[in-house]
């Protein structure tokens, strides 16, 4: 059988005349009628550029030179930020980023859902400053690798567009409590027996402690977990182990009074609430973007007390509660039980009676449930990624005067607004979170009104 032969690639720089971005963040230039995407460039731009694949229609290059420089151009603060794939955006201006998220968003509601806003909100953003928009990265998965070539053990993320793990020693977009501890994390991983047997790192953030999920592959030996229990107790984290599937979860640092006692916090001081969860419960890993997004769907859904409030897909309650906080009756409705009962756990620690946490199967109907037979004057969606469509075909049965949708994908919100406004909504206001700084992914928010026509 004879083997696939591999293209040869250039070895001479390409110059590239950088016309515009990609969706993923890449510059897009053309040469003898095919399409080039380079890292690293901006539109306006002229570099030298090198070749990392090519395919029949478009080549993937890198930036080498940079000739001619935009002014939307920066210096990136992470030395990595040419080669690790955390971040895609860093060498682009704060200003530009937001820029090239909104467009974005106003390009899918345009081409997928043939619909404009009424109002164009202004995006929300950490702060004005490049320091604001570093060290708010609260979740993450970071690889471990024992490089025998090295004698040394890696941790982070890939590079860009391959599987190898990038050489790094700090990380200045997530939280300092993890993101400056790499450099002695991975000196504690290449000293432990199971050092090639780690394959992965966790880690969670809450206001007051931080924590890391150690991915361990067989039984660590006494000395390991020592050294484990150590390296917490030094560097002020929570140090958990997972053997095999999430359920297996359980943490050796500090000693853990069971299964109820192994969680982090977050504040909503406006609601006066605290959150808690589970180191691998899914939360936003912006505090501060969460806080002004919360605050936002409230003040848009302007629940009145008395209410019934419906929120799709509510996690552990981020939203729920703080609606609950205005006097409805809130219904969360979630299709993991485990984050259903983290759900009532909130609502107890927090002493709200007039909220009900129920486990669905949110890709089908449920407007036949027993908790959803009485209607919601108010819904709040925010889905995964890939969106609502069914449910928005039958969430309009309900009625509600207003809905509010938060987005993580803005091809799916564009996509499902246009289903909205064929069933009776108004799209009346929408606009972009920067909750991914230096990325290039696109949160979002936008408020549907019931057409009184």
């Amino acid at each position: 059988m004879s083997r696939r032969r591999r293209k040869v690639l250039p070895t001479e720089p390409v110059r590239c005349d950088v016309e515009k971005l990609s969706h993923d963040g890449r510059g897009i230039a053309r040469q003898d009628g095919k399409i080039l995407f380079v890292d690293g460039a901006l539109p306006g731009e002229t570099v030298m550029a090198k070749v990392v694949s090519t395919r029949s229609k478009f080549d993937e290059l890198r930036t080498l030179e940079v000739l001619e420089a935009a002014p939307d151009r920066q210096t990136p603060p992470c030395e990595f930020a040419d080669l690790c794939g955390g971040c895609s955006l860093q060498h682009m201006s704060s200003d530009a980023q937001i820029g090239f998220k909104e467009s974005t968003l106003r390009e899918q509601f345009a081409h997928f859902g043939g619909i404009e806003p009424e109002e164009w909100i202004e995006p929300m953003r950490p702060g004005d400053t490049l320091e604001s928009t570093l060290g708010y990265r609260r979740k993450a998965r970071m690889g471990v690798r024992y490089v025998k070539a090295r004698e040394s053990v890696l941790v982070g993320f890939r590079e860009k567009r391959n599987s190898f793990l990038t050489d790094i020693d700090r990380c200045v977009v997530l939280d300092p409590r993890i993101g400056e501890r790499i450099l002695p994390l991975r000196e504690l991983l290449h000293s432990m027996d199971a050092y090639a047997r780690i394959p992965q790192v966790e880690v969670a953030c809450g206001d007051d402690s931080a924590a890391m999920v150690f991915r361990n592959m067989d039984e660590l030996s006494i000395s390991d977990r020592e050294k484990l229990v150590a390296f917490g107790q030094a560097q002020d984290l929570h140090v958990y182990l997972q053997p095999k599937g999430p359920d297996t979860v359980h943490r050796i640092w500090p000693e853990s009074a069971g299964r109820d006692d192994e969680r982090l916090s977050y504040r909503l001081d406006a609601f006066d609430l605290t959150m808690k969860f589970h180191p691998m419960d899914f939360t936003q890993v912006n505090a501060g973007i969460n806080k002004d997004m919360v605050n936002r769907a409230a003040e848009w859904l302007d629940v009145q007390p008395g209410e019934r409030v419906l929120d799709l897909f509510c996690g552990l309650g981020n939203f729920t509660l703080p609606l609950a906080r205005k006097g409805a009756q809130v219904v969360g409705v979630e299709g993991d039980e485990a984050m259903v009962a983290r759900g009532r756990e909130n609502a107890e620690l927090n002493g709200l009676a007039n909220v009900a946490f129920h486990g669905a199967d949110l890709h089908g109907d449920f407007t036949g449930q027993s908790w959803a037979k009485e209607g919601f004057d108010k819904i709040l969606i925010d889905p995964p990624r890939s969106g609502a469509e069914e449910i928005c075909k039958y969430l309009t049965a309900f009625n509600a005067k207003r809905i509010v949708y938060v987005s993580c994908n803005p091809a799916t919100l564009a996509r499902d607004a246009g289903v909205m406004a064929r069933n009776g909504y108004r799209l009346v206001r929408a606009g972009v979170m920067d909750m991914f700084p230096h990325t290039t992914h696109v949160e979002s928010i936008a408020l549907f009104e019931r057409d009184s026509h």
